[in-house]
């Protein structure tokens, strides 16, 4: 069986990153023998569907079990859908949350632990819900139903949530400036 964690590095010393379609690697793991494989997250940058796209990356790796911070209610959707055990609310390096699952320590759930786009901006941005103000919203405002839907403020992340999602941006903003001024170099 193989279990997926998200990532914000690619060894299994790495911390986990809280942000699911959006984390920086996807770390693959047999936990018979621990040996595993790191894949970068392409969904990362993707204007939206960053939860859709993860999902069903991670159900085509034939992973059993995902492990990770947060998922939202697209991704929850995906995940389910490919029979997935989904664990949310788990922090700490990449090892020792799969010798934690193996020890029977955590519970699977059904449900989205973050609203929408929750990944995006962390609630930060200065529009209500934390959007970044560049027509990201999808038109969700006058949707089926007809009438106008205010946004949803995200659930107030812990400190310590928090800081683990800013480090975990502050590593992948660092990892792709690293890529960008390596690739100037090789064009230069």
């Amino acid at each position: 069986m193989k279990i997926a964690v998200s990532s914000i590095g690619t060894d299994l010393d790495s911390e986990i990153d809280p942000r699911f379609g959006r984390c920086a690697y996807f770390i693959i793991v047999n936990p018979d023998d621990m040996t595993f494989e790191a894949i970068e997250n392409e969904s990362m940058s993707l204007g939206g569907g960053a939860g859709i796209q993860s999902g069903q990356f991670i159900a085509s790796t034939g992973a059993k079990v995902l492990i990770t911070g947060n998922v939202g209610p697209n991704a929850s959707r995906t995940l389910n859908a490919a029979g997935l055990d989904v664990i949310v609310g788990v922090s700490g390096p990449v090892r020792e949350a799969i010798e934690r699952y193996e020890k029977g320590e955590f519970s699977p759930t059904n449900q989205a632990s973050v609203p929408d786009h929750f990944g995006m901006g962390g609630g930060q941005g200065s529009y209500p819900g934390g959007g970044m103000g560049m027509g990201q919203g999808m038109g969700r405002g006058m949707g089926m139903q007809g009438g106008y839907a205010p946004p949803q403020a995200p659930s107030p992340a812990s400190p310590d949530q928090e800081l683990g999602a800013l480090k975990a941006d502050a590593t992948a903003l660092r990892e792709q400036l690293n890529s960008i001024l390596s690739r100037i170099k090789d064009l230069e």
